[in-house]
């Protein structure tokens, strides 16, 4: 294929994916709004005066980075597993796998439309905080970036997860058992100086918490780490799991049969 013949592909698998969320809208962006909504309520108006200020901000300042990019996560995540799942399960993968269309376009497809669904849920969750606190912006630059690598992270994990899922039980272990646990424990609700030097240490080796920090830094200019460290992990694991998973495209050992 030439590369006009790659980009009408490209934007073909995307704009499917778009109007796949967009379409049952009030499935796929308002319910996580409202949740994150609540969690501005409780957190904020609720528990967050009791908590009083965290590095200089109130707790309700404090918890909004950390609860937009929890909303990006889940949503990039969740947009890519069930409708990469969706076609393999349907046996309607496999008329685009016999196809021209290269790996690296068809991953790219659903990838940036699952950026798009986390972004969209972002920027709804966005709105909302503005009703809850005035949202400051330190670095443009470093939030709009950050924001951009986590999503697409997040997507193209939510696709080798439905490379290896056989069941609609097995897109659910990834979110249930390894991403709301690192979530919650990745700085969202807490900063890192509040736990003993060991678990600080364990916090470590969480991705979550990079993303989390560079974002906070992004509107607030405060961070646990370091940010340049936290985008060159980001970065690299998007390169990592990009090329896994065009690799597991190319194999096809689960996708065919």
């Amino acid at each position: 294929m030439n590369v006009r013949e790659q980009w009408i592909a490209f934007v073909t698998i995307l704009v499917k994916e778009i109007r796949r969320f967009t379409r049952i809208w009030p499935q796929t962006l308002l319910p996580p709004a409202i949740t994150i909504a609540l969690y501005f309520v409780i957190f904020g108006t609720l528990i967050g005066p009791r908590i009083g200020r965290m590095a200089g901000f109130s707790y309700i300042e404090f918890v909004v980075p950390g609860l937009i990019m929890m909303s990006v996560i889940t949503n990039s995540y969740g947009n890519v597993v069930s409708s990469f799942f969706g076609a393999k399960f349907q046996k309607s993968i496999e008329e685009v796998l016999v196809s021209p269309v290269p790996s690296y376009v068809l991953l790219s497809g659903y990838v940036i439309g699952g950026v798009i669904r986390g972004l969209a849920v972002g920027s709804i969750v966005t709105c909302l905080s503005l009703f809850f606190t005035d949202l400051q912006v330190h670095n443009i630059t470093i939030t709009v970036t950050i924001v951009f690598l986590t999503s697409v992270l997040f997507s193209l994990t939510g696709f080798i997860n439905a490379i290896y899922a056989n069941s609609f039980d097995d897109i659910s272990i990834i979110p249930v058992f390894i991403l709301t646990p690192l979530t919650y424990l990745g700085g969202v609700f807490y900063s890192m100086e509040m736990l003993p030097k060991f678990w600080q240490d364990i916090s470590m080796i969480n991705p979550i918490l990079y993303m989390v920090n560079a974002f906070r830094y992004g509107l607030l200019g405060v961070s646990d780490i370091s940010v340049g460290w936290a985008f060159f992990m980001v970065a690299a694991l998007c390169v990592v799991l990009f090329c896994y998973a065009s690799y597991l495209l190319n194999q096809g050992k689960r996708l065919r049969t």
